[in-house]
C-alpha cells in the first residue's frame, strides 16, 4: 500500500551518507522507495539542504559537489517526487510563522511543512521530529524514520 510521505533533509542525509548504525533506519526508508513501497515527496529546499551539508561534512563523511549532484539525480529526482510551495501560498505563510512565533532557522522547517501540506503529505518523516509541530496543526503526522517503518510494517505484516 503507497504511502504518502514526505521526506525531510536528515533522513536524505542519513539515507545517502552512511554515518554507521543510525542511518539504517534511514537507507531502509529509502529502499522503501527505491523498490516503490512508498509514495514519496521532499521539498527542492530539502534538495538545496541535502547539497549544502553533504559537502560540508566532517571529511570523513563529506561529498564532492559532483557526487551530490549526482545522489540528487538518481536517488532523489528518480524516485521521489520533487515540490515547491505554490507562490500564491508564500505570503500567508511567513504571516502565520510570525503569527506563532516562529524565529530564525525554524521558518525553514515551517516551509518545509507547508510545502508538505500543499503536496497533500499524510506523514513527515523527520529525525527532527520538535522541529515540525507545524506540520501537526495541519493533521500531518510526524514521525522518525524507525517509527515510519514500523507502520508500515504493521501496514503490510
Amino acid at each position: 500500500m503507497a504511502v504518502n510521505v514526505f521526506l525531510d533533509t536528515s533522513v536524505l542525509l542519513a539515507g545517502l551518507v552512511d554515518f554507521g548504525p543510525q542511518s539504517a533506519p534511514a537507507q531502509s526508508l529509502l529502499h522503501a522507495v527505491a523498490e516503490k513501497h512508498v509514495a514519496s515527496g521532499t521539498a527542492w529546499h530539502c534538495c538545496l539542504e541535502f547539497y549544502s551539508v553533504s559537502t560540508r561534512l566532517p571529511p570523513e563523511y563529506r561529498l564532492t559537489p559532483a557526487h551530490a549532484v549526482q545522489l540528487l539525480e538518481d536517488e532523489i529526482f528518480a524516485r521521489v517526487a520533487v515540490h515547491d510551495l505554490p507562490a500564491a501560498d508564500r505570503l500567508a505563510m511567513v504571516k502565520a510563522a510570525a503569527r506563532d512565533g516562529t524565529a530564525g532557522g525554524r521558518i525553514y522547517d515551517a516551509h518545509i511543512a507547508e510545502v508538505a501540506r500543499a503536496a497533500g503529505a499524510a506523514v513527515v518523516v523527520t529525525d527532527n521530529s520538535r522541529h515540525f509541530m507545524a506540520a501537526l496543526r495541519h493533521g500531518i503526522r510526524v514521525e522518525t524514520p524507525s517509527e515510519f517503518l514500523a507502520a508500515l510494517k504493521g501496514r503490510r505484516g
